[in-house]
């Protein structure tokens, strides 16, 4: 598809992904694992945390905003009884989320309990809301996945198995997702597989569903597969079985989950974080080999990149910055608004080990210039002679309309400039981004596996509906009995 400036989304000066998952099926302990998996995925969400446990023919729900560890409390994780659970830990852009829009969100219609829990967003949204509130529908939150629980509501005279492929069918966008309707869990993820999950086995037999891999390892759970694009996978107390829904669409998987999202120690998409983070840093050195004195990365986000290309050139690795590890998600603010002091809070340069030095400093994106700016002159602070930046993944251009938040387009540091013209707007003796072309050789998959519109406004799915979306939305609405043909 043709680029497109439209900017979609506005945040903060770090790019934020929505959420982590995780589901545990079969295990009688479902909730205090559903909570360890979530504090395994908690770099993917600082804002709130929830979770939903069925058991004794009942639905209980906990969520709150807060770390992991600062929602849940032995007390609380003991009261969510049942051998079936789903969690979700969230970010946003807005600074305060609404009581309502803690997930899983969680609803009953007569007697069926459903909790639903997403990560990514629907590109259609606004038409389903639209569409559900013409026919009656009165929406508690502002989240997408609000709108499947009112979907499901309609398609009542259906079972579970034949309403869902109807419903998704009527969904566009970039998501994974958890339903857990009674003791059923279910997982799915988008026909184009923007955004990860897995699945894993439990010794006792049950399984675990999560964001990423790390998430399986804590709980020790054994690896068993990605979900595929466009299946639902459903468990219950008798197995599991999966539908496979537009299996024909191109895999999109979201380069920035290699990039910055991930943990290092998981895999997503069939490739290690590490190592290809790893690998990226090797290819920043082959496209741009510095004559320096050291290599080092911003703690903690460029680490692997660095790693990588210290190896790949012989350079010293140095930890030249110091990450002060205690700040917390809110600390008491200078007088006055002052970046450099706020990066002074975390980051501290090591003044003795760059004093006069020629230092290569490698960042994974450099997405807002203030940001970017304020590191810069800490190492100028520090003493460095040169600082030579190279940033592990293409210039970031272009807004996110498929659940990443970056800063407005207009902030974003490389948005209409030319790389010489941020390198001298940073004050830098040299600055280098990887090339597209290096980041996919590093990411492994090829040029077609990935969405990278953020950087080459190539968008892979379209922001208005399909024809066909919206005539199976009015299909459910207006004769739910009706159940829609569905490609599989």
């Amino acid at each position: 598809m043709s680029k497109n400036n439209t900017i979609c989304n506005t945040g903060k000066d770090r790019p934020r992904d929505r959420c982590g998952l995780c589901g545990v099926a079969g295990h009688a302990e479902a909730a205090r694992l559903t909570y360890f998996g979530l504090y395994a995925l908690q770099h993917r969400g600082q804002k709130s945390a929830g979770i939903a446990a069925f058991g004794g023919h009942r639905t209980q729900r906990h969520a709150a905003a807060g770390l992991v560890s600062e929602v849940f409390s032995e007390k609380q994780l003991r009261s969510l009884k049942g051998t079936t659970a789903i969690g979700h830990v969230q970010d946003a852009a807005s600074r305060n989320l609404a009581l309502a829009d803690f997930q899983p969100f969680t609803a009953t219609h007569r007697d069926r309990t459903y909790s639903v829990a997403q990560n990514g967003s629907f590109t259609n949204l606004q038409r389903l809301r639209a569409a559900l509130q013409d026919k009656g529908a009165i929406f508690y939150s502002s989240i997408d996945c609000e709108t499947i629980v009112h979907l499901l509501a309609h398609c009542r005279e259906h079972a579970i198995e034949n309403a869902l492929p109807s419903i998704l069918e009527a969904i566009e966008g970039a998501y994974s997702l958890l339903l857990m309707v009674n003791d059923t869990l279910i997982a799915i993820r988008d026909p184009n597989g923007f955004r990860p999950l897995c699945l894993g086995a439990l010794d006792n037999g049950g399984y675990v569903v999560a964001s990423e891999t790390c998430a399986l390892d804590l709980i020790g759970a054994r690896f068993l597969r990605d979900i595929q694009p466009g299946e639902l996978l459903m468990i219950d107390p008798r197995g599991k079985h999966s539908i496979r829904l537009n299996a024909d669409r191109p895999t999109r998987f979201c380069i920035f989950e290699q990039v910055y999202f991930a943990r290092p120690d998981s895999a997503v998409f069939g490739a290690n974080v590490y190592q290809s983070r790893k690998r990226m840093g090797r290819v920043l050195a082959r496209e741009c080999r510095i004559d320096a004195d050291l290599v080092m990365p911003f703690p903690d986000s460029g680490t692997y990149a660095a790693l990588g290309y210290a190896q790949e050139t012989g350079t010293a690795f140095e930890m030249g910055m110091i990450r002060n590890h205690y700040i917390g998600r809110t600390f008491i603010q200078p007088a006055r608004n002052d970046r450099a002091f706020a990066v002074r809070m975390k980051l501290n340069p090591v003044a003795a080990l760059l004093k006069d030095k020629r230092v290569v400093l490698v960042d994974d994106s450099a997405i807002s210039g203030a940001t970017v700016s304020s590191k810069v002159r800490a190492l100028r602070h520090g003493g460095a002679r040169e600082i030579h930046l190279l940033v592990s993944c293409p210039p970031i251009r272009f807004a996110c309309h498929y659940g990443i938040h970056f800063p407005a387009e207009a902030k974003l540091l490389a948005n209409e400039r030319s790389v010489e013209q941020i390198q001298e707007h940073l004050g830098l003796d040299t600055l280098h981004f990887l090339s597209l072309e290096g980041l996919l050789q590093a990411a492994g998959g090829g040029d077609d596996a990935y969405c990278k519109a953020c950087m080459d406004g190539e968008y892979p799915l379209a922001c208005d509906p399909s024809p066909q979306a919206c005539k199976t939305i009015q299909t459910i609405l207006t004769n739910p009995k009706e159940k829609p043909c569905i490609k599989r």
